[in-house]
């Protein structure tokens, strides 16, 4: 049935709220400015190379007027060792899911700009995470490649041995029958070699374009040749000598035209179904958001106000809304497509999660993909819950969020504490899409909680030892505990961790949702020819 909203859009409350969430939004936005402001600075050094921009280079591959969802445009935010002031988000690439020739692809694309594309901390974290979901989601997976490897003043070992990883998966895809297309802008050496060394298709750039295992200096360095780059990994040398290079181009936008063609050839969507006809849109703007949601998470308000402002003609069935009632199970439909969502309006009592647990395996039945709106301080605790099993039926939530086999989308709009963001599908569950608002806080527990409990327990083992509690100093360890939590758990630091895909404004919300049911939906429409080792060049 029709929902009928109780939000005064307008009213003092509406605003406040709206305010302080358009405020973190312009934060959001800030970060993100970063990087293509650092990466501008190289424009004109690129242009003496007769290169196109990263930024310019994605927007040439991309067909123009569709949809584009950027990932992990915060990773690394507050994870490369620099100040709050001076952290760039991005970890030098630009990751999404866009249309080539008409083909939905995971791009991936080095941001040369900074520091030459070389990798940073959270590098490996984004590539091992969209090539995850490039073979989940049965996308052809394309690289622009330019970069200068790891960053040899930044070595750890243990991002040299994860690093691997990013390796296995383009032989994973292959084998998986997912073809993965690199372009050659630039330089690719050392471990780099192998993003186009197990490619399908790699399309080379002359003159700029160059892979080798070892530049010239460290030639030089391993074994005292005096080496030429082009002659080592030149494009026009592996294009007529060593066979690394299918397709040599005249330059940047010769090879994007290359790479457009071979998605082309493809035929990728032959399997896939049309798409439902168009839907109602919500009776209730999904731009009135920002005004729906407190950025305090403390401050309650009735999830459904957030699910009439993204569903078909705010149309949705509550499922039990009596039994459980501060967990929200609802049936509904996005774009044509039918979903079932789980929201929060508050803690997950023994009823709520059992009525979970019901539902999502009802979902599953039906085929229907779930949507999980994250808002939980957790499951209840006390010697209530705990009688009533509490532990028991919050396994069996857990039980079921792990197993289902559809397709899970999971928001971050509010608190995602404790078990309650295990329940909830976070990030440890393996969604196939996971966002968080800005606002939105996860951790263990929230930090003045934290605090007020390592303050209980320090008044305790007082009072066992019989020695009078010194306040000043219980003062100070609650002020740091809860900065301690507080500081980890924003939805900014969270993804710079790469622990989601990205921090969206929730306006966005419903476009969102709507792009990334339809890449779950033609994913599971889509039949792949594997083989046992991967496309191998001979």
């Amino acid at each position: 049935m029709r929902f009928e909203t109780k939000v005064i859009v307008g009213s003092p409350d509406f605003e406040t709220r709206k305010q302080e969430m358009l405020a973190l939004i312009d934060r959001l936005r800030a970060l993100e400015a970063r990087a293509p402001q650092l990466s501008e600075q190289r424009r004109a050094r690129m242009k003496e190379r007769g290169q196109m921009t990263p930024r310019k280079r994605l927007s040439a591959l991309l067909d123009p007027g569709l949809p584009f969802v950027q990932l992990h445009s915060l990773a690394g935010y507050m994870a490369d060792g620099e100040t709050e002031e001076k952290s760039v988000p991005g970890s030098s690439l630009i990751a999404g899911i866009g249309f080539v020739s008409g083909t939905r692809c995971m791009i991936l694309v080095d941001d040369s700009g900074i520091k030459a594309g070389a990798m940073g901390r959270k590098t490996v974290d984004v590539v091992l995470s969209v090539q995850e979901m490039a073979l989940k989601q049965k996308l052809p997976f394309i690289h622009l490649v330019e970069s200068a490897g790891a960053n040899l003043m930044e070595y750890q070992v243990s991002l040299w041995a994860h690093g691997g990883a990013m390796f296995r998966n383009l032989a994973r895809l292959s084998a998986a029958g997912i073809p993965n297309i690199a372009l050659l802008h630039g330089p690719s050496t050392a471990g780099g070699a192998y993003m186009p060394g197990l490619a399908d298709y790699v399309v080379g750039v002359k003159k700029n374009g160059m892979a080798a295992l070892a530049g010239a200096a460290l030639v030089n360095a391993a074994t005292g040749e005096t080496a030429n780059d082009r002659d080592l990994g030149g494009s026009e040398m592996h294009a007529a000598t060593s066979g690394l290079v299918e397709y040599l181009a005249e330059d940047d936008a010769h090879g994007i035209e290359q790479v457009r063609a071979i998605v082309g050839q493809l035929h990728w969507n032959r399997d896939s179904k049309p798409m439902p006809a168009d839907a109602q849109a919500p009776l209730y703007a999904p731009e009135e958001l920002a005004g729906v949601v407190p950025a305090d998470y403390r401050i309650p308000y009735d999830v459904r106000e957030v699910v009439a402002r993204i569903v078909d003609g705010s149309d949705f069935l509550d499922f039990k809304p009596d039994f459980g009632a501060a967990t929200v199970c609802m049936q509904a439909a996005i774009h044509g497509m039918a979903v079932g969502l789980i929201g929060n309006n508050g803690p997950i009592d023994p009823a709520g999660a059992n009525k979970a647990a019901q539902f999502i395996q009802l979902c599953d039945q039906s085929d229907t993909p779930l949507i999980f709106l994250n808002n939980t301080t957790g499951f209840m605790v006390g010697t209530q819950y705990e009688q009533a099993g509490m532990i028991k039926h919050g396994s069996k939530m857990i039980q079921a969020v792990t197993n289902v086999e559809v397709p899970k989308i999971a928001l971050y709009i509010g608190a995602s504490f404790g078990a309650g963001n295990y329940g909830m599908s976070g990030y440890a569950y393996e969604p196939d899409f996971l966002f968080s608002w800005p606002n939105a806080l996860t951790g263990v527990m929230g930090g003045e909680q934290a605090a007020r409990t390592m303050d209980v327990v320090a008044r305790a083992g007082a009072r066992r030892k019989g020695v009078e509690v010194d306040e000043t100093r219980l003062k100070a360890q609650f002020d740091a505990i809860k900065a301690h939590f507080d500081g980890q758990s924003d939805a900014f630091y969270t993804s710079g961790q790469c622990l989601d895909h990205g921090v969206i404004d929730p306006r966005d919300t419903r476009r969102i949702l709507g792009f990334c049911l339809a890449t779950c939906r033609e994913a599971r429409q889509r039949s792949l020819k594997p083989n046992s080792y991967g496309v191998a060049r001979f």
